[in-house]
């Protein structure tokens, strides 16, 4: 199944964090990876035309917040880096995948680092109008 629609992801407090109300309308296909599997599945059942907004709880949106992945790193490995809390820095794994991670504080010897999802841990309201849904060979 192919389906067009038009989405929101919303934080509890109506601030929003992504949508396609403004844009063109975004266009996946049922089951590959690019709606995460909670977002995707309230969708089941759905057709052109509906109109809805389902509560998303962390566990079934971006995960609950691990502390485990926040580090700590000598300041020494940031040479010549102008840091500040905040300031998204793509970092390479040891497979050589991108990870982005939040600086949570600096000081002269260490930094912290924050590799959570920005939206982990965080309950949200998804908002989709359903355009069209379409079998796809």
């Amino acid at each position: 199944m192919e389906v067009t629609l038009h989405f929101a992801i919303k934080l509890d407090n109506g601030d929003v964090v992504d949508s396609t109300f403004d844009k063109k309308a975004a266009t996946f296909r049922v089951g590959d990876g690019n709606l995460l599997p909670g977002f995707e599945g309230v969708l089941y059942g759905l057709k052109a035309g509906d109109k809805r907004v389902f509560a998303i709880e962390p566990e079934h949106g971006f995960g609950q917040h691990n502390p485990q992945n926040i580090q700590v790193m000598p300041r020494g490995s940031f040479q010549d880096m102008e840091l500040s809390e905040g300031l998204l820095i793509i970092f390479n794994d040891a497979a050589n995948a991108e990870l982005p991670g939040v600086i949570k504080q600096v000081d002269d010897t260490h930094v912290t680092v924050d590799f959570n999802h920005p939206l982990a841990g965080k309950p949200l309201a998804f908002e989709v109008e359903i355009i069209s849904v379409k079998a796809v060979a």
